[in-house]
């Protein structure tokens, strides 16, 4: 079959439209590299747009309506987006998934320490990652520490210009013979991987300490702290750790007002440090981190706010976790989405009842929104060319995942498709098909099979990507723009029901 470049369909309207949509769409990465702060991009746009939350909606009895627009939260990582069309919910929703987690390296509950005269940061690292290749390269922290009186403190730091920056060394060329004697799985090790915060040592003069637990006291809140954790220190153990450690502590202290023990209800995310770019002389492309699936959540959330005239009323679940199976209570296989839709259909005039939830999830229609991996000529041996993912070749469809024969994918429907293709037809989107790799090469999988539990039809859509996984990721400018367009066409247009 003949495949299409998306460039080569677009006049020069459509051009400023892919620069614009790609300007947006950089801007949220660089907000986004969390799922706390992909919520909150999310929900200062869609509130900016006239969504409501809806435990306010619950809170007032509000009754819904044709276009009314509502969103629910999920413990800050999840979020849930809605749309009412005309029809009632039992006929069943249109909806877009895709997740907001990336694979990072996370911050241990008991991390700092000090080795060599060099203070660091244990970690562990969160999702499939090449170890290596988080070594020797810039990288930023990101997330929250929660007090125990409640107090949230947030983190960013390494992404301002005049941010520190901080990163994970490797051994030297000259005494890496054996390092690189190891197979790539274990050339970094996953307890190697930890962050180098400081190498300054806490040197306090004597006077001042003496002063330190006094108001005429000269130190820093955070030089008293550190000199009071010394103190218990040696009176617990006898000893006391490392200065350059105290002189982290003491910074930590002053900038953030957080103690030592206020890391163990802490969600630190360790992620490459910079802002996305064009890539390549043409700008086609964008290079950044969290492509995977930030690439897919992104027009998602896009495609729902300029949806309209909508007789099934159009979902956006946005989720956590589903680098790691998609567990947890912020993943997919959690029961908020379906909570919420059960919250939402007792605000319709129709009320809610357990058979009319059943029907309307059997009912709904799914793009679980996931990246395919693109052809690499570099790695083309990798790659089942005919059924491979390209850039700029538009939105991609898998009609399975899993690996092997098969193993933990959902299978989609030829019906379901089908319909897909007449809507996708009818509105011009460029798309293609792809399987990931060759078929015992590998695999992957998505959310897709854990909405099929509930009976919908639902098939893996998405955008391809270069080095997924790795810090920095590729997508294609147009991918992105015709994904938007797919699954605007997808919410406005599909009306399928199992018989």
């Amino acid at each position: 079959m003949n495949r299409i470049n998306a460039w080569t369909t677009y006049n020069a309207t459509q051009l400023k439209a892919v620069e614009k949509l790609a300007d947006e769409y950089k801007a949220f990465l660089d907000n986004s590299k969390t799922e706390r702060e992909a919520i909150d991009s999310i929900v200062n746009e869609i509130e900016a747009a006239g969504y409501r939350e809806l435990n306010t909606l619950v809170g007032s009895k509000t009754k819904l309506k044709k276009g009314d627009k509502i969103y629910s939260v999920w413990m800050n990582k999840s979020i849930i987006i809605f749309q009412m069309g005309s029809e009632p919910l039992e006929q069943g929703l249109n909806i877009l998934g895709a997740h907001i987690d990336s694979p990072r390296l996370d911050v241990k509950q008991n991390p700092l320490y000090e080795d060599g005269g060099i203070a660091y940061l244990d970690t562990h690292y969160y999702g499939g990652i090449k170890k290596y290749q988080y070594v020797t390269i810039p990288l930023a922290i990101h997330g929250v520490i929660v007090k125990k009186d409640g107090t949230t403190v947030q983190l960013n730091v390494g992404e301002d210009e005049d941010d520190p920056v901080f990163f994970i060394s490797d051994l030297l060329i000259h005494l890496a013979q054996d390092q690189l004697g190891k197979k790539a799985s274990n050339v970094i090790e996953g307890e190697a991987l930890d962050l180098i915060v400081g190498n300054r040592p806490f040197v306090i003069e004597s006077d001042e300490k003496e002063k330190a637990e006094k108001k005429n006291s000269k130190l820093s809140a955070g030089e008293q702290y550190a000199i009071k954790a010394e103190k218990e220190e040696k009176a617990a153990s006898g000893k006391v750790s490392g200065a350059v450690r105290r002189g982290i502590l003491a910074i930590l202290n002053d900038l953030y007002g957080i103690e030592e023990e206020d890391f163990l209800s802490a969600e630190l995310e360790i992620v490459p440090a910079g802002k996305a770019r064009d890539a390549g002389f043409d700008r086609s492309m964008i290079l950044g981190y969290g492509h995977d699936d930030r690439v897919c959540a992104f027009p998602s959330m896009k495609a729902i706010l300029e949806a309209k005239n909508l007789k099934r009323c159009a979902c956006c679940i946005l989720v956590d976790k589903e680098e790691i199976g998609s567990v947890g209570a912020t993943g997919m296989q959690s029961r908020f989405f379906e909570n919420a839709v059960a919250e939402l259909m007792n605000l319709t005039k129709e009320g809610f009842n357990d058979l009319a939830l059943r029907r309307c999830l059997a009912n709904s229609c799914m793009l679980s929104s996931d990246v395919s991996a693109a052809f690499d000529p570099s790695y083309a041996g990798s790659f089942e060319k005919k059924n491979a993912a390209f850039l700029g070749g538009g939105l991609v469809f898998n009609k399975f995942t899993g690996s092997r024969g098969k193993s933990g994918s959902n299978d989609a429907n030829a019906e379901y498709i089908a319909e897909i293709r007449k809507a996708f037809d009818k509105d011009k989107i460029v798309y293609h098909t792809s399987e990931l790799g060759k078929v015992d090469v590998g695999g992957g999988g998505t959310i897709a099979y854990i909405l099929a539990l509930y009976g919908m039809n639902v098939i893996d859509s998405g955008v391809a990507v270069l080095n997924m996984h790795a810090p920095w990721e590729v997508i294609s400018k147009a991918d992105l723009y015709e994904a938007k367009r797919g699954y605007v066409s997808f919410l406005q247009n599909m009306d399928f029901r199992n018989e």
